[in-house]
């Protein structure tokens, strides 16, 4: 298919040298089973000589089905001074038994002479016997050509007698290297053209690093030239700056390029993809990624949530869902009527769109409230409670008579204890009750689950997920105001509350109030005044 642009994930590989970056073994297999059923054509599961945690991944992988991926094992040349029969990372190649086998080699002679130490000519016939054994061994080869870019512009001729090295004997694909990441996106096309022009029949690819912020860029640009073949990883996982991003990738050249890549059905797995990884290597999600991260499709300012309400592609470059992302509306000191009916349509809270006087007065209590310090950008758990506050629609489900916080320390090796002692009404009833936590703020947390717990238990579902802290106003020293944003889920949504205080455990608390409060406003619970709960549908 002409229109066709293959991809090739190096994530396992090129992507697991980035600083930080480590999957587990049964997370490697986890990541090449989604990779299949999104769509990629090339999985790299590693480099087959460097450690044994490579070496299983293609062992544990051959057991798997696999439905579209062809799995990909790396490796290098022979070595300068044996034959290719005899390098035993060659014979490691064979013995992992992959579809393909990419290996790398040499196109700038500056590496050939102060890296491999040895001859422009010896150089070649490395390329040359390299393919030719693999070849021979009944594998598909990809030929990386490192520092390809670089080789060219400093000797272009000999740069293309690599590529020309592995053509000769059978290479499947070559794929020309910016291994640097230092390059500019019209050198990209120039020399890219030339290469498919030398190649109109061949797989020609492109693998760039980010180095000067240019590797997406730079891949389109490889594209638009006649590439066929992008390697990259997802995220743009990668060693120093890290490689070229498939998550920005793929939809611009499936959306905006028009080719055939993952297909536009595909894509809309994108942000699932792409937190599924950051999953696995235990990182969190960038928000300001394009198309995936959660403030890219993100609206604040009032001028610009007024036109993206009257039509969307005023302020965005594609409809979010083509990726799997959602629209949202923050709102702030910046905000105006558009983002608190928006706002309020996106929360199910619809009465507000002829109401003129209760906007005015969301709007004025919003605005006194981040006087104060609050922030709701992050917070629309919060958001969601001060609206119904506003419009007298919130009904407390539980009131605090009043909790206790003990941190102790004993001796100097022993870890601190925390302690916290919560008394709260539901009803008629009261309940008082203990927790102990890994903090003052865990403790208060889990003494605030096991007071309620029997009154709503669905509370159980529920998890804090993350914890931040920000002085306001660090001129006061230990008296400064502090703001707590707290991050919680459960199976279904994840959710973010605000407190603000003099006092860090009662900022905390006052977030933990709302997460819990907006957690069951969710799932519709309401409270009786005997005690008893029901829950209703949404």
């Amino acid at each position: 298919m002409k229109n066709r642009v293959f991809i090739y994930d190096t994530t396992l590989r090129d992507g697991a040298q980035g600083e930080g970056i480590s999957f587990s073994d049964s997370g490697k297999v986890r990541f090449a089973k989604m990779l299949d059923d999104f769509g990629i054509d090339y999985i790299e599961g590693g480099y087959v000589g460097s450690n044994p945690r490579d070496r299983k991944f293609f062992e544990d992988i051959r057991h798997e089905r696999l439905h579209h991926a062809l799995i990909a094992g790396f490796g290098s040349t022979r070595r300068a001074d044996i034959d290719a029969a005899d390098d035993p990372q060659l014979q490691g190649l064979l013995a992992a038994e992959t579809d393909v086998c990419t290996i790398y080699g040499k196109s700038r002679l500056l590496h050939v002479h102060d890296v491999l130490r040895t001859t422009a000519e010896n150089n070649l016939q490395m390329i040359a016997d390299t393919v030719g054994f693999l070849r021979e061994g009944g594998r598909k080869v990809i030929f990386d050509a490192e520092q390809f870019f670089d080789g060219y512009k400093e000797d272009a001729a000999y740069a293309m007698r690599t590529l020309e090295m592995a053509v000769n004997e059978g290479a499947m694909a070559i794929v020309l290297c910016d291994t640097n990441g230092g390059c500019l996106p019209h050198e990209i096309f120039e020399i890219t053209t030339l290469v498919c022009r030398r190649f109109p029949d061949l797989q020609v690819g492109i693998h760039v690093h980010n180095d000067a912020g240019l590797a997406v860029a730079n891949s389109i640009e490889a594209v638009r030239a006649g590439a066929s073949h992008i390697q990259g990883t997802i995220n743009g996982y990668g060693e120093r700056s890290g490689n070229a991003n498939l998550v920005s990738i793929l939809p611009a050249v499936e959306l905006k390029l028009g080719r055939h890549c993952v297909g536009e059905a595909n894509l809309k797995k994108l942000c699932d993809v792409s937190a599924l990884t950051s999953e696995l290597i235990n990182l969190r999600p960038d928000p300001a990624q394009p198309y995936v991260g959660r403030n890219a499709f993100s609206h604040k300012a009032g001028a610009h949530v007024n036109a993206v309400q009257k039509n969307p592609i005023t302020f965005e470059h594609i409809p979010p869902e083509t990726v799997g992302n959602e629209r949202r509306i923050l709102v702030s000191e910046l905000s105006g009527g558009s983002n608190v009916l928006m706002k309020a349509a996106e929360m199910g809270i619809v009465d507000l769109a002829n109401n003129k006087v209760m906007v005015r007065r969301v709007l004025e209590e919003l605005k006194k409230r981040e006087t104060d310090g609050f922030s709701y950008e992050a917070a629309d758990g919060s958001f969601k409670i001060l609206l119904q506050k506003v419009l007298n629609q919130h009904a407390p489900l539980f009131e605090l008579e009043g909790f206790r916080v003990i941190v102790e320390k004993r001796g100097k090796d022993v870890p601190c204890l925390s302690e916290a002692t919560i008394k709260v009404r539901v009803g008629d009833k009261a309940e008082l009750t203990a927790g102990e936590g890994h903090g003052p703020v865990d403790a208060l947390n889990q003494a605030l689950h096991q007071a309620l717990v029997r009154f709503y238990p669905t509370i159980t579902e529920m998890a804090l997920t993350d914890y931040r802290v920000r002085i306001l106003d660090p001129e006061e020293a230990t008296a400064a105001k502090t703001r707590v944003l707290i991050e919680s889920s459960d199976a279904k949504h994840t959710w973010g509350t605000v407190g603000v205080s003099e006092n860090i455990i009662e900022a905390s608390w006052q977030a933990l109030l709302d997460s819990v409060e907006y957690k069951l406003s969710a799932d519709g619970v309401t409270a009786k005044h005997t005690g008893h709960t029901s829950r209703e549908s949404n």
